[in-house]
């Protein structure tokens, strides 16, 4: 093999198992995480777009330090953090190829880079969020209002079909390979 990728030169020298052999040979495992990573990666990716279309939307009118701002900020980087690493942990996955050590060794070379990436909007999420507590909290305790959440229930069909979709296509691709 003239690869000197260790990720390639791993799965090269491992066994030829229809997973990576971190699952241990648990399909129902290898299911789980293939449809949750897919399921996971869509509905963030489509809560990031959200969250950007409405700050792009509302540009003009939220000011920099308004809670709306820093609530859609700090949402969009844990969505887009949540997005970017669960995307190449299923490209990954869907991807594993022991016979082709290569193609699959560079896409788990190239989701430990990407991993940064997801930790870096996370972290950005995270700082936001606490330090933006002691004003918000103060802010929100000052006219409190209800939000009825469960009236948005509806909202939740097409999440729900998406992660079923993702359940029948990692039952699919892992009973076939």
């Amino acid at each position: 093999m003239d690869n000197t990728s260790l990720a390639a030169q791993a799965v090269a020298k491992g066994p030829p198992t229809l997973a990576p052999p971190s699952f241990d040979g648990h399909g129902w495992l290898v299911v789980v995480n293939l449809a949750g990573m897919t399921f996971t990666c869509i509905v963030a990716a489509m809560f990031a777009y959200d969250a950007l279309a409405a700050m792009l939307r509302n540009n003009g009118r939220d000011l920099p330090n308004h809670p709306v701002t820093i609530w859609r900020r700090a949402g969009f980087c844990f969505a887009a953090g949540i997005a970017v690493r669960t995307f190449f942990a299923a490209v990954a996955l869907w991807n594993w190829n022991p016979r082709d050590p290569i193609g699959t060794g560079w896409f788990l070379t190239l989701q430990r880079f990407a991993d940064p990436i997801a930790l870096a909007f996370g972290l950005a999420g995270l700082g936001m969020f606490y330090l933006s507590a002691p004003g918000m909290v103060a802010h929100l305790r000052r006219k409190p209002f209800p939000i009825a959440m469960w009236a948005s229930l509806p909202m939740l069909r097409r999440p729900a079909a998406i992660a079923l979709l993702s359940l029948i296509a990692a039952v699919g691709v892992v009973s076939t390979r």
